[in-house]
């Protein structure tokens, strides 16, 4: 049979249209993929470790005279570290997409779920419980930072309630939100340790009747305005030399109000020593 169209001799060249110029004269300040899930390896405490799926978002800058930048370069480079993800390679891949794309910063958020075998006070039953947590990386003028985000779930008891109430108080479950730079190696579970500690209360995945006696008479023991909870982490983060900067949110979702209560606080000791 007779083609219809005539034969291909060899192959032309593709135009790379991102590389054009553009005479707009507009830098972009970030633009990449967003929101890419894939599979990744954490090291845990114990000794293991997690596989796990996390969200990716990856940018860089675009000076004003390109047109675009190559997308799938960056999918390229994830598919890459198909390794373990540690503080380590996640500096390595700020380095690579900067390189790769020819670019001056760059920028990637890592979020993913952490889970957390706890056994319970009384009864020892085991039990999973998540947490959210973000790598969140920048490189710019050659110098890599890495700040790590952790949602912490626990249980809070308001002070006022139990003082001013004949019998009982009303508590309510808190989200407490660590951001923080670190120098030197920090578990993930020792920042966990921290925020639970300071709670009224820490969360449970599973808990028998002994034990939901114990975590309800904690609480009642340990009461905590949002205030309290976000001092009492700092004060154990300012003792820390390997946490650089923090910030740390507690968010109260109230059981009497339609209302949650907020506090945050937050500390650079490189910029303010004192």
């Amino acid at each position: 049979m007779t083609p219809s169209h005539p034969a291909k001799t060899g192959v032309l060249p593709i135009a790379d249209v991102q590389a054009s110029t553009d005479l707009r004269r507009i830098p972009i300040n970030k633009v990449g993929i967003k929101d890419i899930r894939h599979p990744i390896r954490v090291r845990d405490r114990s000794g293991g470790e997690q596989h796990t799926v996390a969200t990716f978002s990856m940018y860089v800058d675009l000076p004003h005279n390109f047109k675009g930048t190559h997308m799938s370069r960056f999918v390229e480079i994830l598919n890459h570290y198909e390794r373990e993800i540690t503080v380590e390679s996640f500096k390595e891949m700020l380095v690579e997409i900067t390189e790769r794309l020819g670019a001056r910063s760059g920028h990637i958020e890592m979020r993913f779920p952490y889970f957390i075998s706890k056994k319970a006070p009384v009864s020892g039953v085991h039990s999973m419980l998540d947490y959210d947590v973000t790598f969140v990386g920048q490189r710019k003028d050659n110098q890599n930072s890495l700040r790590i985000k952790i949602v912490v779930p626990v249980t809070s008891l308001c002070p006022c309630s139990k003082k001013i109430s004949d019998y009982g108080a009303h508590n309510q479950r808190s989200h407490v939100t660590v951001d923080c730079r670190t120098r030197g190696f920090v578990w993930l579970e020792e920042l966990i340790d921290v925020v639970e500690q300071e709670a009224s209360c820490e969360l449970y995945g599973l808990l028998k009747r002994p034990d939901e006696k114990y975590v309800t008479e904690r609480a009642y023991d340990n009461p905590k305005f949002v205030e309290d909870m976000v001092r009492d982490i700092a004060v154990k983060f300012n003792a820390d030399e390997r946490i650089r900067a923090y910030a740390v949110e507690s968010e109260n979702f109230e059981s009497i109000h339609n209302h949650s209560a907020y506090a945050m606080v937050e500390r650079d000791k490189d910029t303010h020593a004192s």
